[in-house]
């Protein structure tokens, strides 16, 4: 079927207007049997959540529906939604706060019609205290970071960003402390979990993105994307995408203590037009590898983390060939990929072409396309390492896939738009209480963007 062209391009007017106005950018953001690669099996650098937990707490899955402003509670067993959390209680003093001040609300509104088509964006990530009393929430279209308590329902902290829009967080093993990207101040900062005191910053390149806590939590992968909003999609335009980074950050002094050089590492391999901005990444269990997506590529790329040399290309099937780069969701070909605590599998979300599929990241080989929605958005392996978890923000829907088979064991319907899926604890005497609320926000009016299925 053919698809019309994307809000942004027809809003390129009124962003570059804004973006004059302002005198700043808009900084935004069939497989067979596989013999396992002779590596050790140490704990993978994945989102798998505590390896243990006490009695006292139970497991859950957080799902973020950032246009709708809530955040759905699994059942990581059955799969099935236990409760709903409203994520923007304090949505009216957030909106005075923002309508009386000129600067905000300019930017409030673009982030509105160029990064959410329309729509707010309320949730772009979370993650659950260790003791199950806590949600932390990053919410960029309110720049800020919050911990809404499990037992009141209402926000116990907040922290706001530099700049004008919060993104990715990551949460350190130990559960102390959380990074969030701030993504117009072109900072990352470390924030206390028990208070949402800022104990740390470390700088980044253009809009900051994802990060991930490695080496045992003594040091932070962290990447940023540059302007995926801008419509010079162009490889020959690249460079004016602003600054990309992938960089190693020293835990405890938040020093910058590597940034590779990803323009040489690609052009070594070939691939001098294929952008340098890197999208989700996942790392092999020891942590000697990594692998990663890119702005506009199908695929994902392995890079060794020692010498910093791309050591292989996995091209998947592009099913949008004559789309133009411009059409490109945000610039994302692929958003999404997570490797099993094994490292024989990784599970990707193709997002252009409205696919999950799981690889072999030893041979490249690939499962069976899995279509059950429309874009995919993120992956996420579930806490024991057996499935991964797919949102697919078109469709308003989550998938549990097996690693093994490759196949989905069960989708859930979820809220609007949902994008980051996190594994996390609830504490027991807290869950049923939980209930299931409705967003502060009011009901969308918006009309269904490009990427969406009427009636989910």
């Amino acid at each position: 079927m053919q698809r019309s062209a994307p809000r942004r391009t027809a809003l390129a007017p009124l962003v570059a207007g804004l973006v004059a106005c302002l005198g700043a950018a808009l900084v935004l953001t069939g497989l067979g049997p596989v013999a396992a690669p002779a590596q050790a099996a140490a704990p993978a650098a994945a989102d798998t959540g505590p390896a243990a937990v006490p009695a006292t707490v139970r497991r859950v899955v957080f799902v973020g529906n950032n246009w709708e402003g809530t955040a759905d509670v699994l059942d990581p067993r059955t799969f099935r939604r236990v409760a709903r959390i409203d994520v923007v209680p304090d949505y009216a003093a957030r909106m005075q706060e923002i309508a009386t001040n000129p600067y905000r609300l300019a930017y409030f509104l673009a982030i509105r019609e160029l990064i959410g088509e329309g729509n707010d964006q309320f949730v772009d990530d979370m993650y659950s205290s260790n003791d199950g009393r806590l949600v932390v929430i990053s919410r960029p279209s309110f720049g800020d970071v919050v911990a809404i308590s499990l037992r009141t329902r209402r926000i116990v902290w907040r922290f706001a960003v530099a700049g004008v829009r919060s993104d990715h967080m990551a949460i350190s093993p130990d559960g102390r402390r959380v990074v969030v990207s701030a993504s117009t101040g072109n900072v990352v900062h470390v924030l206390r979990v028990a208070d949402g005191k800022e104990v740390g910053r470390f700088p980044s390149g253009g809009s900051p993105h994802e990060s991930v806590f490695i080496d045992g939590g003594r040091r932070i992968l962290h990447a940023s994307i540059g302007m995926v909003y801008s419509p010079l999609d162009d490889p020959a335009l690249d460079a004016t995408k602003d600054d990309r980074v992938l960089q190693v950050v020293d835990a405890k002094t938040f020093k910058v203590v590597r940034r590779y050089d990803l323009r040489k590492a690609l052009d070594a391999r070939g691939l001098d037009r294929v952008s340098t901005a890197v999208r989700p990444l996942t790392l092999s269990p020891n942590e000697r590898k990594i692998f990663f997506q890119l702005s506009f590529f199908h695929g994902f790329v392995q890079l060794d983390r020692r010498t910093g040399r791309i050591t292989r290309v996995r091209r998947l099937p592009n099913l949008v060939p004559s789309t133009p780069r411009e059409q490109y969701l945000l610039d994302s070909a692929h958003h999404g990929i997570a490797m099993n605590p094994k490292g024989t599998r990784l599970c990707v979300a193709g997002t252009m072409s409205d696919y999950a599929t799981v690889v072999d990241p030893r041979t490249g080989r690939h499962s069976r396309l899995i279509k059950r929605g429309l874009k995919p958005y993120w992956v996420t392996p579930s806490w024991d390492g057996r499935y991964c978890y797919v949102s697919w923000s078109g469709s308003d829907t989550v998938s549990r896939i097996s690693y093994r088979t490759a196949r989905v064991v069960s989708t859930t319907k979820v809220g609007d738009h949902p994008q980051r899926v996190r594994n996390g604890v609830v504490r027991r005497g807290l869950l049923g209480r939980l209930g299931h609320a409705t967003s502060s926000a009011p009901t969308r009016t918006s009309p269904l963007s490009l990427w969406e299925r009427p009636g989910g």
